[in-house]
């Protein structure tokens, strides 16, 4: 008897991603976060455990980690402080958590996911998501452990050179800096997600973020809107984006993806290439995301130069990747 299928994939922001941006050395670095935080979901998977576990298992790792924009790295405001945003949502029965504009929960995932299983609610959002994370003895930190030395290097940057926020890749300006930290030909987008099935049938997916350098008013993106940048339905696929916010709000990404395969027959590969390459880019919109079906497809869409990602294709076969072209398999 044939073991039902587990699926698993994880971004870590898309953006100006280019071969010769990154050093070997910080290469080869991303690629073993990248690999790190995709086995801890994978390692839940393959014990049995639920998708809700193994994206949430994946988002914490990517947020312990200071390559990326969520959690520790997070970005700096134009207020000089950190406020994240965080989604996760169980494809089993649709409920959701979502945070926003946190500013003291170590794991804003873990927030998230409070906000599902302990209150009525989906979202919580600024003074009120932390004291209700208080509450409920989710692990608090300083507002200036997220602090990392290049982050505030950016923001320096972006606030000496512009009046407007700058949309950041999930490290990759520690390169741009010395040649175009703020060159506006490009966007670049920093937030990290995790899809996965697990053997029982269900779908899961989970986001996070510290959103965009030197942002105002307690902006905040798709990340933790239900439907734009996070959506699971066991009835059509797991979403997590990354990407210009604004647009994937507008464009309802996530639930558009979704909604193709369900009323239109789309297949998961068709329906993400044409929210991301078409509806998206007709307006704007930048970025990609990841999707994992119920019958164990996985698909990555982006339509900018790079996203940091890593998936198991078909035979189990672990990659990552930074580029377009990029492909890196793993033993």
């Amino acid at each position: 008897m044939n073991k039902p299928p587990i699926a698993i994939a994880i971004h870590g922001g898309a953006g100006v991603l280019t071969p010769g941006l990154l050093s070997p050395q910080d290469e080869d670095a991303i690629h073993e976060a990248l690999r790190q935080a995709i086995d801890a979901g994978h390692r839940i998977l393959a014990a049995g455990g639920t998708s809700l576990d193994a994206v949430e298992a994946c988002v914490v790792s990517l947020e312990e980690c200071s390559w990326f924009n969520a959690g520790k790295g997070a970005v700096f405001t134009a207020d000089g402080i950190h406020e994240m945003d965080a989604a996760i949502m169980n494809g089993a029965d649709r409920s959701a958590g979502a945070i926003a504009g946190a500013h003291y929960v170590r794991n804003p995932i873990r927030g998230a996911r409070a906000v599902m299983e302990h209150s009525d609610h989906v979202m919580l959002a600024g003074e009120g998501a932390d004291r209700f994370l208080r509450e409920q003895n989710q692990p608090q930190v300083a507002n200036d452990w997220f602090d990392t030395e290049l982050r505030r290097r950016q923001w320096q940057g972006n606030r000496s050179s512009s009046t407007a926020p700058s949309l950041e890749p999930s490290h990759a300006d520690h390169h741009i800096e010395e040649t175009a930290v703020n060159n506006n030909s490009g966007h670049k987008f920093g937030t990290v997600g995790a899809v996965a099935l697990d053997s029982h049938g269900h779908v899961a997916a989970a986001t996070s973020t510290g959103g965009i350098t030197n942002k105002r008013y307690s902006r905040i993106g798709d990340t933790p809107i239900i439907g734009a940048g996070t959506w699971a339905d066991d009835r059509s696929a797991a979403i997590s984006a990354t990407g210009h916010g604004e647009y994937f709000m507008r464009a309802v990404v996530g639930h558009d993806i979704a909604a193709r395969m369900r009323f239109a027959g789309r297949d998961l590969h068709r329906a993400c290439d044409e929210v991301v390459h078409q509806e998206l880019k007709t307006l704007g919109g930048q970025g990609g995301v990841i999707a994992v079906s119920p019958n164990g497809k996985t698909q990555l869409s982006f339509n900018t130069p790079g996203m940091y990602r890593a998936w198991r294709d078909d035979y189990g076969q672990l990659h990552t990747a930074i580029y377009a072209e990029d492909d890196r398999v793993h033993g």
